[in-house]
C-alpha cells in the first residue's frame, strides 16, 4: 500500500517540476517576465531551482518502491 503512495507522490513532483521548468524556459525563451514586480534573473533562478527540486523529490519517491 506505501508503494501507491509512492508512485502517486512520485508523479505529482515529476509533473510539476516538469511544467514548472518547462513554463520557466518558455517564459524565458519570449523574453517574458518570469514574475511580475520581481527581477527576471532572480524570479527565473528561484522557479528553476524549485523545479528542480520538484524533479529530485520525484526521482527519490519512484526509487523508493
Amino acid at each position: 500500500m506505501e508503494s501507491v503512495s509512492a508512485i502517486f507522490a512520485g508523479t505529482v513532483f515529476a509533473l510539476f517540476g516538469g511544467a514548472l521548468l518547462a513554463w520557466t524556459g518558455t517564459r524565458l525563451k519570449r523574453r517574458e517576465p518570469v514574475a511580475q514586480g520581481v527581477n527576471q534573473v532572480a524570479s527565473a533562478t528561484l522557479a528553476s531551482v524549485a523545479g528542480t527540486i520538484a524533479l529530485a523529490l520525484a526521482v527519490y519517491c519512484l526509487t523508493r518502491l
